[in-house]
């Protein structure tokens, strides 16, 4: 495994900020974890090594491993109509496991 430089490692803080919703793309092997493709969950930080911490909606606090895992930000859309707040998909997948 690869370690990121200080400069990766500065574009997934900006892509993933603490609060930021995500959706697990796909993970490394892990046999002991629970978490499945689609899973979403909040971002609670970001480590000097580029793992995005999470906080899944299933209970998990799994970090996703810079260069294994893979998520996606999800971005909020807000209906005029009724005022309600919804997750969808951002227009592309975003790694910050490269």
């Amino acid at each position: 495994m690869r370690l990121p430089s200080k400069e990766e490692v500065r574009r997934v803080r900006e892509r993933f900020p603490a609060g930021c919703r995500v959706e697990l793309i796909s993970m490394g092997p892990d046999p002991y974890s629970k978490l499945k493709k689609g899973d979403r969950g909040t971002v609670s930080s970001v480590d000097d090594i580029g793992t995005v911490f999470v906080n899944w909606d299933c209970g998990s606090g799994l970090g996703m491993v810079y260069g294994e895992d893979e998520i996606r930000r999800l971005e909020v859309k807000t209906s005029s109509m009724m005022g309600e707040t919804r997750f969808q998909h951002g227009s592309s997948k975003e790694r910050p496991v490269t």
